[in-house]
């Protein structure tokens, strides 16, 4: 299609013999009359552009009321030449005027609302795609005009509340999950339609009296859940349980129990303060027990023990996951607004983005039931978490934050729109709320009058879309490799041991025959070992060892990368242990968990019998301890490194020889003798409800 585009347009441009670019498109004015809207009734399509083009472009300047003349001169005059190139004019045309009448219509506060709004936002689409007239759209679905990701992605986020440009590619790609990767437009209808229904609901919530739930100024109700007797909420506090409400606001999640006919006054868990705060999925069920994976915990400097907020349903846990996003969202939002230590300005319109944020998310798993999975993500600050390099996504957010101004751009023709927006940018998503009917009646007008100037630009890819398109781009490989690790996961502890085994294999051939060398079960090996190793510590080689190792290893990754370029990695074989059955795999599962104990019970005691020592519960054998590790630091003082760490190499290799095995086992049966007589330190056990008693 691109190279029809270009084809076209060169050859009409060498028929006209013009001298601009401008010319293209120039047409006579018609005669001025008094009214204005006698230029606007009678616009007059331009010749170059397409059907749907024209007419967009004809009901943008209806809004605008300007004519489409007038349209054009200020796109001329405005915006720079690098965007009124030859191949790119008309296109570039059809977002200006696009992004004039959107930034118009939304002025009105219930313009989700209205069937022709959303019937010309999707006809923007079609246009950027077939926007002059060697370029009328090719594809379909079922003989039905679709839209393709570019367009969605360069119109969509010029309406805030319908997209950002973060997540504008993901939100896509739920709306075209099961339509070929093309936007049909009663899939857009039916998503700008739920939408309108969620910002409604959040805004009849604003003027709810609710005695139980003190709201302070500037706080939004985002979601409740729990108010519906067969979708209860389960509030778990140790080993009881309660059911109620949970409500989320743009500052903190509150929780009221349900008492007699009613809710109790609802407890506050703070999002906003750094209180040290998790929030992540856990396993509840009754009296404690960890049998169902369908909470949210919650945990704080605030509380003194978690807060599980259970969500009871039969199938799947996408209930749990939508409060776990939400939550997530509104948290991750305010740790971003502490560290950039953002004015009171720029900290509102990082939260209006999780709040409209959260309003799409709602309004595409009411309408379409869909849960986003890490990588597709609705929630922009959610994204940019998971997303490889999503820090430099925020990162380039914190740097365009740092331009807003206090509300839009006036709109001055000394000074070019263009040239605002490179310097100054608005308060996009905070103006929106307050258009939508939100925000305080200050924040409401610092948009009155003005031109808003967002983060989409006429023409050009703005920074925060080339950090989005960087770290989308990488996320593929990281996709690619995290199937391979799940593939690569096998379940046993006997089948988990096996894999380690073999890819240790070199490793404890080397270890054994280390082994076999102090063992000295073959003198004349064990001595040349051991005279070389006495030479490499002695003329301090082991740097260069390691040197080399790390030289060699680099040599065969490189020489695998040359000789194996273009083929598949052969799979590592493994032999199975032998198969066992379930009550094989409880009794070794028990048997490692007791190992596992006896080791954790033998470190305690090293370190009871230490403590004793250190605190003299055996005077003697302190005073022993105590003269040893003063020889010890006149050691380490007066004698070499080298020379110690050939000392106690020597001790340990020359154990077994024949002449020092007897002497040897004889000093480490009397070591051990007098281990077993140091006493442990005292332990004393406290109950929690002891310890809590204490402490008060």
């Amino acid at each position: 299609m691109e190279a029809v585009v270009k084809k076209g347009l060169l050859e009409n441009f060498m028929q006209t013999h013009q001298n601009s670019i401008r010319s293209l498109f120039q047409r006579k004015k018609k005669s001025s009359t008094n009214e204005e809207d006698s230029l606007v009734d009678s616009p007059g399509p331009i010749p170059q552009l397409s059907v749907i083009a024209n007419s967009v472009v004809a009901r943008c300047s209806k809004i605008l009321k300007v004519s489409t003349a007038e349209l054009q001169h200020r796109f001329d005059i405005e915006l720079p030449e690098t965007v009124k190139q030859l191949l790119t004019y008309t296109r570039n045309f059809v977002e200006f005027c696009s992004y004039q009448a959107l930034n118009m219509v939304s002025r009105n506060p219930d313009y989700l609302s209205d069937p022709e709004f959303r019937r010309l936002m999707y006809d923007m689409m079609l246009a950027w795609e077939a926007p002059c007239v060697e370029t009328e759209p090719e594809n379909k679905v079922d003989d039905k005009k679709t839209i393709g990701p570019e367009a969605f992605a360069r119109i969509a986020p010029a309406c805030p509340v319908v997209a950002d440009v973060i997540i504008v590619h993901n939100l896509f790609d739920a709306l075209t999950s099961s339509s070929s990767h093309r936007l049909h437009f009663l899939i857009f209808d039916k998503y700008l339609r739920s939408l309108d229904k969620v910002v409604k609901v959040a805004k009849n919530a604003l003027g709810l009296s609710i005695s139980n739930l003190p709201l302070d100024e500037g706080e939004i109700t985002l979601d409740v859940d729990g108010a519906v007797p067969t979708q209860p909420v389960l509030q778990h506090v140790g080993m009881s349980a309660w059911p109620g409400r949970l409500t989320l606001t743009n500052y903190a999640l509150y929780f009221g129990s349900l008492g007699m006919g009613s809710y109790d006054k609802a407890v506050r868990y703070d999002l906003a303060t750094d209180l040290k705060q998790v929030i992540k999925p856990e396993l509840t069920g009754p009296l404690g027990a960890r049998l169902f994976d369908k909470a949210v915990m919650y945990n704080s400097s605030s509380v003194e023990e978690p807060v599980y907020f259970e969500f009871p349903e039969f199938k799947g846990n996408s209930r749990r996951d939508y409060w776990l996003d939400i939550c997530l969202e509104i948290l991750r939002a305010h740790r971003f607004i502490r560290k950039n230590n953002f004015n009171k300005i720029q900290q509102s319109e990082v939260l209006a983005r999780a709040v409209l944020g959260i309003f799409r998310y709602r309004a595409i798993r009411e309408a379409f039931h869909i849960c986003s999975s890490q990588y597709k993500t609705l929630l922009a600050f959610n994204l940019a978490e998971s997303l490889p390099k999503g820090d430099i996504i925020l990162e380039t957010l914190s740097s365009r934050l740092a331009l807003l101004s206090g509300g839009g751009a006036q709109h001055d023709m000394t000074e070019s729109l263009y040239t605002k927006q490179k310097l100054k940018l608005s308060p996009v998503a905070m103006l929106t709320l307050g258009q939508l009917g939100f925000n305080s009646q200050k924040e409401s007008n610092l948009g009155a009058g003005v031109e808003v100037v967002g983060d989409i630009c006429v023409g050009e890819t703005n920074l925060l879309e080339i950090a989005v398109k960087k770290s989308i781009s990488d996320t593929g490989r990281v996709e690619a490799a995290q199937a391979t690790v799940n593939q690569v996961k096998v379940e046993g502890i006997d089948t988990n041991l096996a894999v380690m085994k073999e890819l240790l294999f070199h490793l404890i051939a080397i270890a054994r025959h280390i082994e076999h060398f102090a063992s000295w079960e073959d003198p004349f090996k064990s001595t040349v070992f051991l005279m070389l190793t006495t030479l490499v510590i002695l003329r301090d080689w082991i740097r260069y060892i390691l040197a080399s190792i790390s030289v060699f290893l680099a040599v065969c990754m490189l020489w695998s990368r040359l000789f194996n370029r273009g083929k598949p990695l052969e799979p590592f074989r493994i032999i199975l242990p032998p198969n066992k059955n379930a009550v094989e795999q409880l009794l070794t599962l028990q048997e490692a968990i007791s190992k596992f104990e006896a080791l954790i019970q033998d470190g305690n005691i090293i370190l009871l019998k230490i403590r004793a020592l250190l605190f003299a519960a055996l005077p003697p054998a302190t005073d022993k301890v105590a003269l040893l590790l003063v020889l010890m630091a006149a050691v380490f003082v007066f004698v070499p490194p080298r020379y110690i760490i050939l000392l106690v190499y020597l001790e340990a290799f020359t154990r077994e020889l024949p002449y020092r095995k007897e002497s040897s086992d004889k000093l480490l049966r009397r070591a051990r003798e007098w281990w077993f007589r140091i006493p442990a330190a005292p332990v004393q056990l406290i109950k929690n409800e002891e310890k809590r008693k204490k402490k008060r």
